[in-house]
């Protein structure tokens, strides 16, 4: 199945929306990012990667830590003409996530997990904005497999997580994460399981083409 859509993919923490994206992308024949966004952000800016993981969908509303922060990223070069003394260095570090996310884009059709990407290509008529989410027992399952831990940490670790991207993506967007409104199309993961979600994502993109 061939196609010109970008597909963006919000999730929340054990619902399976990475290996969803991902399975997504190769049936499709398209290229995958998640955490490699990253990278091309700190090679276009001339930042240090490690910044970008630091923040990564991590929002910090100090003023202080991102001053103690700041003198890290100066000597690194600027991102789109942004100095290291305009604005705080979490604002430069989604700035140019920002950019980065709009080159990919600008390459071709792909699938782009997190980091606001459906907030970025808001003006892009050729994408598809998913959220992907599960009952909390599925994603407590999932995690304690996946990451080898008990029950109660697999819980809290999704707590965390989910609070993390939330916060992220409110602070940084006019949306609301999660949010149906948010979206084109949300999905519950554990009805269908992976293959046949993405079977699902792939009839929806085929009649939005026709």
């Amino acid at each position: 199945m061939k196609t010109n859509q970008i597909i963006t993919i919000g999730r929340q923490f054990g619902s399976g929306g990475k290996v969803i994206g991902e399975t997504l992308a190769k049936e499709l024949e398209i290229p995958f990012y998640d955490k490699k966004i990253l990278s091309i952000a700190a090679k276009e800016s001339g930042m240090c990667e490690e910044l970008f993981e630091d923040f990564d969908e991590k929002p910090t509303n100090s003023f202080l830590y991102s001053l103690v922060m700041d003198p890290y990223s100066l000597g690194y070069g600027n991102t789109n003409g942004f100095n290291g003394l305009d604005m705080p260095i979490n604002q430069k570090i989604f700035l140019a996530a920002f950019d980065a996310i709009k080159k990919i884009a600008n390459e071709g059709p792909c699938v782009i997990v997190g980091r606001c990407a459906d907030y970025a290509l808001d003006m892009y008529e050729n994408c598809i904005n998913l959220f992907i989410h599960a009952p909390i027992d599925i994603r407590i399952k999932r995690i304690m497999e996946t990451e080898s831990i008990n029950e109660q940490k697999a819980k809290e670790l999704i707590q965390k997580k989910d609070k993390q991207r939330a916060s992220y993506y409110n602070y940084y967007t006019t949306k609301k994460w999660g949010d149906i409104k948010s979206y084109d199309l949300c999905i519950d993961s554990s009805i269908l399981g992976v293959d046949g979600t993405v079977a699902l994502i792939k009839q929806f993109i085929s009649m939005k083409e026709n």
